[in-house]
């Protein structure tokens, strides 16, 4: 299989090329130039594997390049009881004909762990199977958890170096303890005078540095752990996959019935790993965008037009305080070619929105729908959840789980519902002791500590063991700075 830029630039290359590389050479997206096929027998089949062979078998469609041998032992590696306990992806009923997909269950306690603990793993096969002898330079703008996950799958991966970038004042305290402690000999944390755009624009930017990438050629070279990488992208359609097979093997839905999604979206790279799903032939009806203050996103599947120019908000669940969705661009594709793809990124480059046209919306309509949820019924949506489930959400699962439950009223569709949970709560614990409570906490460990005892629920360990850990990364940068680090990091 090839693969090919959303913007017509770039010829088809392999797999493990597109891995290396990150970003297409005309600033587009690699996707493949055709979506493979889940058969309804090989998805009965998968009901009887665990994550590990579901996802083997997801990225055998994908990656013919790198063998069945060698993506069997990457997935044993990647989804192993030592990294994700017994089940990756546990499906909990809440209420209903609604269940939530538990995605923090890695490292991290976030749901970045279910593609990053792979990624490394393909960039470093990658890099043999192109007979690659240089330094994989990694970057990695993080609006919280990407960094984090990024960091721990990539310490210490033999040629390879990370250097990963957040916003000052736009992540949550324990994602910034989370990076700003992190270990490992190629790693490299800063954050930046900023929001998360500005990173992720700052570190685009470098990749198309031509001064930077000549000073490197010999030793290095770029690539990303973003989704942007459809190494990062591609394991995430697993869980989908995975989430299925087990709501039918729990007798909650039939075989072929179909299923909707309510996704936490900020850079749209999620979401669209489920759009992969079912264009693959898995029986999804409807994909539910759900959104926080920065509503870019809904607004857009609502009107059809992209408006960057809007007011910036910093949430409660900063991982989605985005207003530049890098994986819709892929999305746009897939419904209106490259070039018609090319067209809308560039006007969004020039005049900060676009229009997409009518056919494209109708598309659009037919597979999504998209809400929000402010900062008062994000909190309020954490209490009742936990009063009346007794069920604990970090807020990003709140917002999706808000606009869920918006969309079944409003649609009256019954089909059977499931939430994604993208984080642990404790990765957010003032913000959900607060929401649960009305009491205010100044220090996060005192707020974990008194989250757990409200709750009656245990500190997941990656959490708790950050109170001994020592910082190594509190440098601060402004946006011109960021290329001279990344030269910095490479010596």
């Amino acid at each position: 299989m090839k693969y090919i830029s959303t913007r017509g630039g770039c010829d088809g290359v392999s797999s493990a090329y597109a891995i290396k590389k990150g970003l297409c050479a005309d600033g587009g997206l690699y996707m493949p130039e055709a979506i493979p096929q889940l058969t309804a027998q090989e998805l009965k089949e998968l009901c009887g594997k665990d994550y590990a062979g579901r996802a083997e078998a997801i990225l055998n469609k994908y990656l013919d390049d790198f063998g069945p041998e060698l993506i069997h032992s990457l997935c044993q590696k990647a989804y192993s009881p030592e990294r994700f306990g017994n089940n990756p992806v546990p499906v909990i009923p809440v209420g209903d004909r609604l269940s939530v997909m538990e995605l923090w269950h890695g490292p991290t306690c976030a749901f970045k762990d279910m593609a990053l603990q792979m990624t490394p793993l393909l960039l470093s096969n990658a890099l043999a199977i192109t007979g690659e002898k240089r330094t994989a330079c990694v970057l990695v703008a993080t609006s919280g958890d990407t960094g984090k996950a990024a960091l721990e799958g990539y310490r210490d991966v033999p040629q390879t170096k990370i250097i990963v970038f957040y916003p000052k004042n736009g992540v949550s305290c324990m994602q910034k303890l989370q990076m700003d402690t992190q270990e490992g000999n190629n790693v490299a944390v800063y954050s930046i005078n900023g929001n998360f755009d500005d990173a992720q624009s700052a570190v685009k930017s470098i990749f198309s540095d031509a001064e930077l990438n000549k000073a490197i050629e010999n030793t290095a070279f770029l690539s990303s752990a973003n989704s942007i990488n459809w190494g990062r992208l591609v394991p995430q359609i697993a869980y989908y996959v995975s989430s299925y097979c087990d709501l039918v093997s729990s007798g909650k839905i039939s075989m072929g019935e179909n299923v909707n999604f309510a996704v936490p979206t900020g850079n749209f790279g999620n979401i669209f790993a489920g759009y992969l799903a079912k264009r693959m032939g898995l029986p999804i009806r409807c994909l539910i965008c759900a959104s926080n203050t920065n509503n870019i996103l809904s607004d857009f599947l609502k009107t059809g037009i992209y408006n960057r120019e809007r007011r910036f908000y910093q949430t409660m669940s900063p991982s989605m305080d985005i207003l530049i969705s890098s994986n819709l661009e892929r999305l746009l594709y897939l419904l209106a070619g490259c070039e018609e793809t090319k067209n809308y990124m560039t006007l969004l480059s020039t005049q900060k929105k676009y229009s997409v046209l009518s056919c494209v919306k109708a598309k659009l309509d037919k597979t999504f729908f998209g809400g929000w949820c402010d900062e008062s019924m994000t909190a309020q949506t954490i209490k009742t959840t936990f009063s009346e489930y007794k069920y604990l959400c970090d807020p990003h699962t709140a917002v999706a789980m808000k606009t869920a439950r918006e969309y079944m009223r409003q649609s009256g569709d019954s089909s059977y519902m499931v939430v994604a949970s993208t984080a642990s709560a404790y990765k957010f614990p003032a913000s959900v002791y607060s929401s649960l409570t009305n009491k205010s906490v100044s220090d996060e460990f005192e707020a974990v500590k008194l989250l757990s005892e409200f709750t009656d629920t245990e500190i997941p360990k990656p959490i708790a063991s950050l109170i001994s850990k020592s910082i190594r990364f509190n440098e601060t940068l402004s946006k011109e700075s960021m290329s001279a680090a990344v030269l910095n990091l490479l010596g």
